[in-house]
């Protein structure tokens, strides 16, 4: 179990930012290149967030597409977390690959969700006190992060990836293992024209621009605690 939230592992899957592979649901409204930079700003307000909330050792960023991408390598340098090359497979392969890699209670996000805040990874850690799992729900049907206190390849399968009812069915698949799931938060994410306006009103309140992070420096985000 997790005594402390900040001894949890932590986990981030993502994708390198390449035009036309990255954000692809959102080209039709931004373009191939925008598209890719919002990725981009997305993962490093992601990497800050998880840097407020867990120590640096305890967080491996896992890369897709292009393993060596400059941002992957300037993430790890900067920060001190460790890379992973996440392997072949659906994303549930994925999830489950990173929490049997930390070998102790630990959480997996991605980089869509902008609206997790450290407080809530402090919240999901400190869950699998008393949880098996944790999970953050997301308003498409799906989730935003996955936690466990061990890793179990049977809370990964029979799921449509993709489709609104990931979250659905993960809940079916916990209670059939017969675990106690957490889901302290319902958020919302990233991957629609429509999801736009609120991502700009958060950027907002944060004082972040999502889609111009190679000019804000080295501190790009700053999570709200």
């Amino acid at each position: 179990m997790c005594a402390d939230p900040r001894d949890a592992s932590l986990a981030i899957l993502a994708k390198a930012p390449i035009p036309g592979r990255a954000k692809t649901r959102l080209i039709p409204a931004l373009g191939a290149e925008d598209a890719s930079r919002l990725h981009a700003g997305l993962l490093r307000h992601a990497v800050a967030t998880a840097l407020a909330a867990s120590e640096p050792s305890r967080i491996t960023l896992w890369t897709a597409l292009e393993h060596d991408h400059p941002l992957f390598r300037e993430l790890a340098e900067r920060h001190g977390i460790a890379l992973g090359a996440q392997p072949e497979g659906d994303l549930g392969a994925r999830m489950h690959h990173a929490l049997a890699a930390m070998g102790a209670p630990g959480l997996v996000i991605g980089s869509d969700c902008p609206a997790l805040t450290p407080a809530l990874l402090r919240r999901c850690a400190a869950a699998l006190i008393e949880a098996d799992g944790v999970c953050v729900p997301v308003e498409d049907g799906g989730y935003a992060l996955v936690g466990a206190r061990r890793a179990e390849p049977g809370l990964f399968q029979g799921i449509d990836w993709g489709m609104d009812r990931v979250m659905a069915q993960t809940r079916e698949r916990a209670m059939a293992m017969g675990w106690r799931l957490a889901c302290p938060a319902r958020l919302w994410d990233v991957d629609r024209p429509e999801d736009l306006p609120r991502l700009a009103r958060l950027g907002e309140a944060l004082g972040v621009d999502f889609l111009a992070p190679r000019h804000q420096g080295h501190h790009d985000s700053r999570p709200a605690l």
